[in-house]
């Protein structure tokens, strides 16, 4: 996978994006990070933004991988999406 087909909006305090952020690194999968609480001012408006339009609830972790999107931290979910 390339590192734009995988894309997690975590909290850097949240002990399930930590779980997410492990699985993903001991997988040897490549993703990009949005750590939400480390934003300020538009920035984090408009990423929260994007978080809204796949994830209502706008909770966390939100992960994407291809067109799925897996809220919380689903390990089954986040392997089987990723085929492994």
């Amino acid at each position: 996978m390339s590192k734009c087909d995988v894309k997690l909006y975590a909290l850097s305090t949240c002990s399930h994006c930590r779980n997410t952020k492990d699985l993903l690194n001991n997988c040897g999968v490549e993703y990009e990070c949005i750590d939400v609480d480390k934003l300020t001012g538009d920035e984090r408006k408009a990423i929260v933004e994007e978080i809204r339009q796949i994830n209502p609830s706008c909770s966390f972790p939100t992960i994407v991988i291809g067109d799925k999107v897996i809220v919380g931290f689903r390990e089954d979910e986040i392997r089987e999406a990723l085929n492994l």
